[in-house]
């Protein structure tokens, strides 16, 4: 699966032509989007050298006394480099980390916060611990670039699947949402009910193209449809612009049409790659990385409406 994975973004790493020598990493597109909540907005791009693997939204809720990060990045370069932009914001600690979901992008740049309480799914702490060094390799193969200060650390606090569960952490009322299987097996939503506000991960992306790599397809689009009924006034997805429930509810009619056209397709005798060839992607094909996602987003759902349907 690494090596699948590898194979399909090599394309996109050999068109660097420019190496960022000096290790600079972009800058996030900093959103304030309450009192107490701001969203870090990363490049929107796949790792190379010049972004040296910073691609990732992460979100940060200013407690009584101390910080509540969502999602670090793809290594502790990255997770001291969003540290830093805390720090124009504020001078209390950070004391919560909150994982989304066990992709690396997301995760490992937990080794730069280690006095922080971890926060995730039950099953994306095994993940973690499984697979932490296969996303190591996977970004330094992908940049070109080694990161020997960067681990895998998993989560402290854990929750399982398929529950919502309203905490406080730091006077602030949190609702952390796992839901059944989508993006990952593993996926985590924070939703802070006062602002109105979700902080969705990889279950939602704006202007790119969803990654069913790790997807469960049909539990997926349930999720995107349970999203559009909660009051909200912004998300944070875990990749692209800020998003609204006119977005989710895209988002979901989309999906929900590529899982019926391929159901039917299989039905009638079909195989994923003659599927692709009569579908309609004309609006799947504004989005960013379309050529190189959607060749494997079809046949994930394929094989999945094909193990449904058996």
């Amino acid at each position: 699966m690494r090596l699948l994975f590898v194979l399909v973004f090599m394309s996109i790493t050999t068109l660097v032509t420019a190496a960022n020598v000096n290790g600079i990493l972009p800058e996030p597109k900093v959103i304030k989007l309450s009192e107490r909540v701001y969203a870090f907005l990363g490049p929107a791009e796949l790792p190379d050298r010049n972004n040296r693997g910073y691609m990732v939204n992460s979100a940060v809720i200013l407690g009584d006394e101390g910080v509540i990060l969502v999602d670090t990045g793809f290594t502790d370069e990255i997770g001291r480099h969003i540290k830093g932009h805390i720090r124009r914001i504020t001078t209390m600690p950070i004391t919560h980390v909150i994982n989304t979901h066990h992709h690396g992008d997301h995760t490992l740049g937990n080794s730069e916060f280690p006095d922080a309480r971890i926060i995730s799914s039950k099953k994306c702490k095994v993940a973690i611990e499984e697979t932490g060094y296969e996303w190591l390799g996977l970004v330094e193969s992908m940049t070109g670039l080694h990161f020997p200060n960067t681990k895998p650390i998993s989560s402290t606090i854990t929750y399982p699947e398929d529950t919502r569960t309203t905490i406080t952490l730091q006077g602030i009322d949190l609702v952390i949402w796992v839901p059944p299987g989508s993006h990952t097996s593993n996926d985590l939503m924070v939703h802070l009910p006062k602002d109105q506000i979700l902080i969705a991960g990889d279950i939602l992306v704006n202007t790119i193209m969803p990654n069913f790599r790790d997807g469960h397809v049909k539990t997926w689009i349930e999720t995107l449809e349970q999203i559009s009924k909660i009051p909200l006034t912004v998300i944070v997805p875990g990749h692209g612009e800020l998003m609204t429930t006119k977005d989710v509810v895209k988002m979901h009619q989309m999906m929900k049409q590529l899982y019926a056209d391929i159901e039917s397709g299989y039905k009638n005798n079909l195989m994923d790659s003659e599927i692709r060839n009569i579908m309609d992607l004309s609006e799947w094909r504004k989005r960013k990385y379309f050529d190189q996602l959607m060749g494997g987003n079809i046949s994930r759902t394929y094989l999945q409406v094909e193990e449904e349907n058996f």
